[in-house]
């Protein structure tokens, strides 16, 4: 299950640098998971300081 980020994000890139799997890429108006490389980690989750990441349900 991969991670999503909610419109909560400032685009700071703070996920993207902690993703082990380079999975997360800046989109159209805040930065984007690929859930096929995403190896669930939870790294990014817990570098985002605006709570904008949640694991996908």
């Amino acid at each position: 299950m991969a991670h999503v980020i909610n419109d909560d994000c400032i685009s700071c890139g703070a996920c993207a640098s902690t993703c082990p799997v380079d999975a997360i890429s800046e989109g159209a108006s805040h930065y984007e998971v690929n859930a096929e490389t995403c190896i669930d980690c939870g790294a990014c989750e817990d570098a985002c300081p605006t709570s904008a990441i949640k694991a996908a349900e």
